[in-house]
């Protein structure tokens, strides 16, 4: 299965290139799934009458999730609320807490991804994702909550877990941290979920922007946030293109501006031109008339790879692509296991290969978009040859 996660800034157009995918794939027979995140229902109006057999349209409701899983942590967490004197919250008065719709989203496209054997099952998953700063802070989420857990809740100290009965029958009252580590443990399973749809080859983003010097900024932005994290862009959509036929008059200078973009775009990215309708797109027939391609190209892999330079300068040499990244906005720290990895407004914390953690850093450079981080072997946990 094709997940198709779609991104722009605000007010690119980013909503009706998703409903416009999701609507091609369809009408070429492939079985799609249309996820909206937007806690309004701004797809209807977009869709308008738009109908196919092989379309399905869905969006995230984060107040009904939010109160399931108060309403389940409650139910776990009894004896530990009834310990404490608690008393338990009703569904009619439970309001969604901040980040309750980030999770939302990340269980939603967790289960189109990933359906159980009874639900039905897609070809392709369009997701229409908030705009670019809010959709690189979702899509950082799983990775970062899982780290968050095995540093406030390491699994090597759930190895105690069956000596909880013994200690709380010897104390006389039920010990709490049962349920505290049941529950990260269940959560660290969807989030590894969810980490695994986003590191699938077959899961790639597609860029959505209107062409010219905010909308350029904006696409140099979104790709070396997403190069950070791993995600591929297979396509990016210029919405509102102005035709070239209308460059008279007041219009020259925009459409030469547009131009412009465009063809600095063309170097680095598969471009797919939307021309202008001089209206809001609505309906079947208006989302056909932009010509968005469907599910696009068979995706690749991105890999992050160690060139072995042993041999000849006495290193190994971690390549990380990071597109449209400045020297000047670079930095690196190396701490423990994991590199801390500083690109432009964008920071991820990765761990090292296993055969980078016995050496020392020796230095780095960015070259042709990529940062090339050197690593010495450490003579005091390197194998030595005999």
């Amino acid at each position: 299965m094709r997940t198709l996660l779609i991104t722009g800034p605000g007010g690119s157009g980013r909503t009706t290139t998703a409903a416009a995918t999701a609507l091609t794939a369809a009408r070429e027979g492939t079985r799609t799934l249309l996820l909206g995140t937007d806690r309004t229902d701004t797809l209807g109006p977009v869709l308008g009458d738009a109908a196919t057999p092989h379309l399905t349209v869905r969006r995230v409701d984060p107040d009904t999730d939010f109160r399931t899983d108060l309403a389940a942590l409650q139910d776990r967490a009894a004896s530990a609320l009834d310990l404490l004197g608690a008393s338990r919250l009703d569904p009619e008065e439970i309001a969604p807490l901040p980040g309750a719709e980030e999770l939302a989203v990340l269980r939603a496209l967790r289960d189109a991804a990933l359906p159980k054997p009874e639900e039905e099952a897609y070809d392709l998953v369009v997701v229409d994702l908030p705009p670019t700063p809010r959709a690189l802070s979702l899509l950082a989420l799983p990775e970062e909550l899982r780290r968050y857990l095995r540093r406030l809740l390491p699994p090597e100290r759930q190895a105690a877990r069956a000596l909880r009965p013994v200690l709380g029958r010897l104390a006389g009252v039920p010990m709490p941290a049962e349920w505290l580590y049941g529950t990260a443990a269940r959560l660290d399973l969807e989030l590894a979920a969810v980490e695994a749809v986003l590191a699938d080859r077959d899961t790639v983003v597609r860029l959505v922007a209107e062409p010219g010097p905010s909308g350029a900024d904006a696409v140099r932005a979104a790709t070396l946030g997403l190069a950070l994290r791993g995600l591929r862009v297979d396509a990016l959509v210029a919405t509102r293109v102005l035709p070239e036929s209308e460059a008279g008059g007041w219009l020259a200078g925009p459409v030469a501006q547009q131009r412009k973009t465009l063809e600095e775009w063309q170097e680095s990215y598969a471009v797919h031109p939307v021309t202008h309708l001089g209206r809001d797109p609505r309906g079947g027939d208006d989302l056909a008339a932009l010509a968005v391609p469907g599910a696009g190209a068979e995706p690749g892999a991105v890999s992050w790879p160690v060139t072995d330079s042993a041999a000849d300068d006495g290193v190994l040499v971690w390549h990380i692509p990071l597109p449209g990244a400045r020297r000047d906005e670079l930095d690196l720290i190396r701490r423990g296991d994991e590199l801390v990895v500083t690109a432009g407004p964008f920071r991820r914390i990765v761990p090292l290969p296993s055969a980078l953690r016995r050496c020392t850093v020796d230095g780095a450079a960015l070259r042709e978009g990529e940062l090339r981080v050197r690593f010495r072997p450490d003579p005091e946990l390197w194998p030595r040859t005999r």
